[in-house]
């Protein structure tokens, strides 16, 4: 039986007024493929916040490696294995990709006095290229950040966030700001990089092409609740999701 590697259980969250997280329950497999759909303001990204530490949830549990880490700081939740990458990629214009890889990894890896010994130490530079090799990006390395496609830089950020030892990996839009004609063969890359490391992944999209060629199981998001939690064909079928989310019937 695959165990369950994440565990969301009654999680509320609210700003004020605004309920961003209403009972909130979900149990994720080792090594499955989620996806998060859902309009603007309707959950997702609380949700995912609250996963890597970002916002802590006004009650309930998320419990990883046995452990409940609601509320966790950010940099200690990354260490325990729960990495993330951003809708809007999170890279230094003044380094080479490969420098931005090195940072990366020592970020992951160590603080302190250590943190810059570990950032040109030789093995810590062998894991940064085989790295950018899995993302097919290796061919970048001594290029400065402001010289690569929207796609080379989506690639780089999500095998920034792959660096140390990565059990969960959550990606916030991985396609945007990639051209139409990129945005399969990008994402054909993330998931053959991925799997092949067999870590589990969480992703939020909007594209449902890319939900449904790449995920195994969706939750709907809406109103801060989760309104359909299935296989993808099953969600977009669903009448409340086609009425809040897809807006047309699938």
């Amino acid at each position: 039986m695959t165990r369950t590697v994440l565990e969301v259980r009654d999680v509320q969250k609210s700003f004020g007024a605004v309920t961003a997280a209403k009972d909130i329950s979900v149990a994720v497999p080792e090594g499955a493929v989620f996806s998060l759909i859902g309009s603007n303001g309707a959950g997702k990204t609380t949700f995912v916040n609250m996963v890597t530490g970002y916002i802590k949830p006004d009650s309930g549990s998320i419990r990883f490696a046995d452990r409940d880490i609601a509320g966790m700081a950010p940099r200690q939740i990354t260490r325990m294995g729960i990495h993330r990458s951003f809708q809007i990629a999170q890279l230094c214009n003044d380094l080479t990709v490969e420098e931005n890889m090195l940072l990366a990894g020592a970020i992951h890896g160590a603080s302190g006095p250590s943190f810059l010994r570990r950032a040109h130490d030789p093995e810590a530079r062998d894991r940064a290229v085989a790295t950018l090799e899995r993302f097919n990006i290796a061919e970048h390395r001594d290029r400065l950040v402001p010289e690569l496609s929207g796609g080379v830089k989506k690639l780089l950020d999500i095998a920034m966030a792959m660096a140390g030892d990565t059990q969960i990996m959550l990606l916030d839009e991985p396609t945007s700001g990639v051209a139409s004609d990129e945005k399969f063969p990008i994402m054909d890359l993330v998931m053959e990089a991925l799997r092949s490391t067999g870590v589990t992944v969480i992703f939020v999209e909007h594209d449902m092409d890319i939900v449904t060629r790449y995920s195994e199981r969706v939750l709907a998001f809406y109103d801060g609740r989760i309104i359909a939690d299935d296989a993808p064909d099953e969600v977009l079928l669903d009448p409340e999701v086609q009425r809040y989310v897809t807006g047309t019937p699938a």
